[in-house]
């Protein structure tokens, strides 16, 4: 078992910046690949960042790439999202995700462990 918490999230005006911290306990961190994910109101939840088990290899959706950055503190048992340049359209409530993969996926499906979800709200 992995219990997640997120920490981080809040209200931030248009081209601010937030970090998002997920700490994990239960197990051993470094097993995991970890994922963030999020969902808008009335929207899918959808991919949005992740991490190889040894924090080596990451992968980006499009809209993030070049604003948010990935990384893993296995020392720490700590994933953490850097988010620059928000815009109103990352407003969502977002999850970190763990699996027992070496690569982080796309696919929610793949991950076994949730956190309960932190919002975070971009003003114009």
């Amino acid at each position: 078992q992995v219990q997640l918490v997120e920490s981080g999230g809040g209200l931030v005006q248009a081209g601010g910046s937030l970090r998002l911290s997920c700490a994990a306990s239960g197990r051993t961190f470094s097993r995991n690949a970890m994922g963030w994910f999020r969902q808008a109101p009335g929207k899918e939840r959808e991919f949005v960042a992740g991490i190889s088990r040894g924090g080596v290899v990451t992968d980006y959706v499009d809209s993030v790439k070049g604003r948010f950055t990935i990384s893993k503190d296995n020392a720490k048992a700590t994933l953490y999202l850097q988010m620059n340049a928000l815009k109103p359209e990352d407003t969502a409530v977002y999850y970190c995700a763990a699996s027992d993969a070496v690569v982080a996926r796309r696919t929610g499906d793949e991950y076994a462990y949730w956190g309960q979800g932190t919002q975070v709200t971009v003003s114009t």
